[in-house]
C-alpha cells in the first residue's frame, strides 16, 4: 500500500511491515498522474455530454431537412458545408455473431466450435502493465 502524504515523501508498506522510503521524484510523478487522470475524467464527461447534445441535433437538423424536402442540399457554413448522408453502423463481430451464422452453413456442430476456438486460441494477446485508480466511496 502506498500511502501519499502531504509532504514528498511516499511510503511503501510491504508483507514483511518493511518500509521503504522513495525519492521526491516519484511523488512529484505520481502526483502529476492523479491531476492527469483527475484532468482526463472531466474533459471525457464534457465530451460525453457535448457528443449527447450533438447528436440530437443533429438528429433534429436531419428531420427538419428530410421533411422540407432538402435532403439533397448543402448548408454553407463558416468553414465548410453540411450535407445529408446515409450512415451505415455495422454490428460487431463477435464469436457468439460468427457462432450462429456458421452454424447457418456448416452442418456440423462440432466443426463450428472447433472454428470457433481455434480462432479465439489464435488471437494475438499483448501483455502490459498500467495503473488503475479506484476511488474510496465518499457516501
Amino acid at each position: 500500500m502506498i500511502n501519499i502524504k502531504n509532504s514528498f515523501v511516499i511510503k511503501i508498506q510491504m508483507n514483511s511491515k518493511d518500509q521503504l522510503v522513495l525519492k521526491e521524484d516519484f511523488t512529484v510523478k505520481v502526483r502529476r498522474w492523479v491531476l492527469l487522470d483527475s484532468q482526463l475524467k472531466i474533459i471525457n464527461e464534457k465530451s460525453k455530454t457535448i457528443r449527447e447534445e450533438k447528436h440530437g441535433l443533429s438528429s433534429q437538423i436531419c428531420q427538419h431537412l428530410e421533411n422540407s424536402g432538402n435532403a439533397h442540399r448543402k448548408i454553407m457554413i463558416h468553414d465548410g458545408d453540411l450535407k445529408l448522408y446515409e450512415k451505415k453502423d455495422y454490428s460487431p463481430l463477435t464469436f457468439a455473431f460468427l457462432e450462429k451464422h456458421l452454424g447457418k452453413i456448416m452442418t456440423d456442430p462440432n466443426q463450428v466450435e472447433y472454428v470457433i476456438q481455434y480462432l479465439k486460441e489464435q488471437r494475438e494477446i499483448k501483455t502490459t502493465n498500467d495503473l488503475k485508480r479506484s476511488y474510496k466511496n465518499t457516501d
